[in-house]
Parts: structure tokens; C-alpha cells; sequence
């Protein structure tokens, strides 16, 4: 094809990209992908009758359209009976990672938010049961809430902060940052050996124990020290 000719027409008109918002500025992060850790605070690997892999971290995805704003109200979703919660603390990465080491890892990070990984816990254990992949359980719509994005310089050092989680405001999720088993750079280290990782990718970097069951009516909320409230309603199955 020549420069002067125009470029083949989409057969239908693409997505738009999803855009969380930057608590800082009137600017909006786009999301490309979405990674998610598993077991990375001891006390919810217990609780869900599993040990901590030390040898290596392990992960899921997401895609995009698994985005829901604070201070939206989502539906329940479709095909469970028990979707389970769970508080995150959410890396958002502003540069380019390939095979970066633990002391370079943070040069690629645009800023965290608070979140919630929503699971559909039956087929989740379902597929586990079956050794299956995990996708029915984890990567459907409307099951990576996040807050808006706090840039990282506005946060500071990752360390004591607190992320606590509430349901109709009970506490239900309360753990420090430096309980995580694999630390925000050794997580970006890691994965940056299989991907590569770009502005706009979120690490939801795991949950700690207290995970549980909603339903319509439900309101969740989840505070960490340093960052915006994520705030979500629970709505009726569609």
C-alpha cells in the first residue's frame, strides 16, 4: 500500500481506551493491561488453605474493560453465587520495564490507587479443583475497581501504610504494606522477565486475609494511608 492510500476502515469502530482518573490533575491514566498477583500476604494464602510460593511470585490478568471507577455501582455479577472481595493496593506504571532488576524497577512507576480484585470465588475453586485456569473466577467486567491514581512522588516510600477494607462500614481487611511476601520491586522485577511491561499496564499487587462474600446492597470501601478512598456499590444482577 502506497502512502497516498488510505488505510483499510475498522469493520466496526474500536473501543474506546479505559481512563482512570489522576487524583493530582485534571488528567486521565490509560489502562493497557491489567496483572494481578496471587498469595502475596501469608495471612490470606492461609486462610484460603494454600502456602506462600517463596520461590517465585505467580499472577493473572484482567482485561481492560475490567475497570470500574470509584463511585460507580456495578451489577452483581453474572454466573456466581459467591463473589468475594478483595483489598489491593495498585501499582500503575508510567515507563517501559524489560528485564529490569529490583533497584531499577521503580524508575517505571507512575503512581498507586487503591483497589478492589473482585472474584467469582465458586468457579474459582471450581477450575482449582480441576486444575484450570483461573479466567471465569478472576477476569470478568467490572472486577478491578480502582480509585484514582496518586503519582508516586505525591505517595512517597512504600512502607507502613495501612490498607483497610469495609463492607456497609465494618471493617473487614486490615494489613500494613510491608506484610506483602514480595515487595513492589520485586514484583515489577519479576514480571519484567515475561513481559513487556508499558505505561498504562496496573499491578494489583494482592490481598490480605478478611476476603468474603457481597451482595446487592453491599457498599465497599477501601483506604490505604497516602491515597484516594475507592468507594463501590454493590447493584442488583442484570
Amino acid at each position: 500500500m502506497s502512502s497516498s492510500e488510505e488505510k483499510p476502515a475498522f469493520v466496526f469502530p474500536p473501543p474506546p481506551t479505559v481512563g482512570v482518573p489522576i487524583a493530582t490533575a485534571a488528567a486521565v491514566f490509560p489502562v493497557r493491561r491489567i496483572f494481578c498477583v496471587g498469595r502475596n500476604y501469608a495471612d490470606h494464602a492461609r486462610e484460603m488453605g494454600a502456602e506462600v510460593d517463596r520461590e517465585a511470585p505467580f499472577y493473572f490478568t484482567k482485561p481492560a474493560d475490567a475497570v470500574a471507577l470509584s463511585g460507580a455501582t456495578i451489577a452483581y455479577p453474572p454466573g456466581t453465587q459467591d463473589c468475594h472481595y478483595e483489598g489491593e493496593f495498585v501499582v500503575a506504571l508510567g515507563g517501559p520495564a524489560f528485564q529490569v532488576s529490583p533497584d531499577e524497577a521503580m524508575g517505571c512507576v507512575f503512581g498507586y490507587a487503591s483497589g478492589i480484585d473482585l472474584t467469582r470465588r465458586d468457579l474459582q475453586g471450581a477450575a482449582k479443583t480441576k486444575g484450570r485456569p483461573w479466567d471465569l473466577g478472576k477476569a470478568f467486567e467490572n472486577s478491578a475497581l480502582i480509585a484514582p491514581i496518586t503519582p508516586a512522588s505525591d505517595f512517597g516510600a512504600i512502607g507502613e501504610q495501612t490498607l483497610t477494607t469495609r463492607v456497609n462500614g465494618e471493617v473487614r481487611q486490615q494489613a500494613r504494606l510491608s506484610d506483602m511476601v514480595w515487595s513492589v520491586p520485586e514484583l515489577i522485577a519479576h514480571l519484567s522477565r515475561y513481559y513487556h511491561l508499558k505505561p498504562g499496564d496496573l499491578l494489583y499487587t494482592g490481598t490480605p486475609a478478611g476476603v468474603g462474600a457481597v451482595k446487592p446492597g453491599d457498599k465497599l470501601s477501601v483506604q490505604i494511608e497516602g491515597l484516594e478512598e475507592l468507594s463501590i456499590a454493590i447493584g442488583p444482577a442484570e
